[in-house]
């Protein structure tokens, strides 16, 4: 890898790490995502700084950087924007929503209406809008940045599995260790507002750049065959009900090389995969009715199925 690759991932990394403390798992899976173009889920308990996270990230890889408050009464036309008539015009002009950016928080998506929830769909997906029979291209890149609180459920409104799987990740950050908190602690009043503290390390074009790079990370097919083994295992398993897709692999297998290009490294390895196989494909399982009793979620089988299967011998770089 150039030097001046080197250079510009450990300025990012060093970078994000000067606001955000004791989250440093956290990070390298949204610099996977964000060198994937994929979109990601946190879900978290309030107060961990999701949001400051996604600030910081958005001025330290140098996107524009819209938040949009998910509640009850938020409406389609509000996150993809809606055509308005002007009477001095005699006609109708369109008025973007906050989704025309390049990274997008979704805050406490699941507190939106279904209808609502789905006005991301196309946005996440196809990367365009389609308001009044006209389609308009998304800035490019964009992210979603979605959060949700696992524990107050009440008037929330569970994502649906297609929506669900338009997340190349899910994530937890938990909270920081005990020396991490008293670092945020003594930090704090200097740290209100991350733009003050963080300057862009690169530009939109610099990160698409990057992100184009990681297509070049070598993926052998001894690896290939482990990512698929993998998710076609969950499709075998009696407590999921439903298991990982085909685009799933695809997906795992793109995050393993951003992950590898973020390491530092020109081909993926075994433990790339294994450590994103929970982040990538825990969410797109649906567990049986009597493993979800039982308290058997996807994350708890994928860890069964990970044991199960063979690991690729080490000497996967030539």
């Amino acid at each position: 890898m150039d030097e001046s690759i080197r250079k510009s991932l450990d300025q990012i990394r060093n970078t994000i790490g000067e606001v955000i403390i004791g989250y440093e798992r956290g990070i390298e899976l949204l610099l996977t995502a964000f060198l994937s173009d994929g979109h990601v889920l946190i879900e978290d308990v309030p107060g961990v700084g999701k949001t400051m996270l996604a600030r910081t990230l958005a001025v330290a890889l140098g996107l524009d950087f819209r938040r949009i408050q998910f509640t009850p009464d938020l409406l389609p036309s509000d996150i993809t924007g809606t055509n308005v008539y002007d009477p001095s015009q005699g006609g109708f002009y369109f008025e973007a929503g906050p989704v025309f950016t390049n990274l997008l928080l979704a805050d406490e998506i699941n507190r939106a209406t279904p209808r609502t929830q789905a006005a991301l769909l196309e946005c996440m997906q196809e990367k365009q809008v389609t308001v009044g029979g006209r389609t308009r291209d998304l800035e490019r890149p964009f992210i979603t940045l979605a959060t949700q609180n696992p524990v107050e459920m009440s008037g929330t409104f569970p994502l649906p599995s297609a929506q669900m799987d338009r997340f190349l990740m899910r994530i937890f950050l938990g909270y920081p260790s005990e020396s991490d908190e008293m670092a945020v602690v003594e930090r704090y009043p200097r740290m209100q507002n991350p733009e003050e503290r963080v300057s862009a390390v690169v530009d939109r074009e610099q990160l698409q750049g990057l992100s184009s790079m990681t297509q070049d990370i070598h993926i052998s097919e001894e690896i290939r065959r482990y990512i698929v083994t993998i998710v076609r295992r969950t499709r075998q398993r009696p407590e999921i009900e439903l298991g990982a897709s085909p685009r799933s692999a695809i997906m795992l297998a793109s995050a393993a090389r951003s992950l590898a290009f973020l390491r530092e490294r020109e081909f993926v390895t075994p433990d790339d995969v294994r450590d994103l196989t929970t982040p990538v494909l825990g969410h797109r399982l649906v567990a049986s009715e009597d493993s979800w009793l039982r308290g058997r979620e996807g994350e708890t089988i994928l860890d069964e199925v990970l044991k199960d299967i063979p690991v690729p011998g080490e000497d996967l770089g030539s």
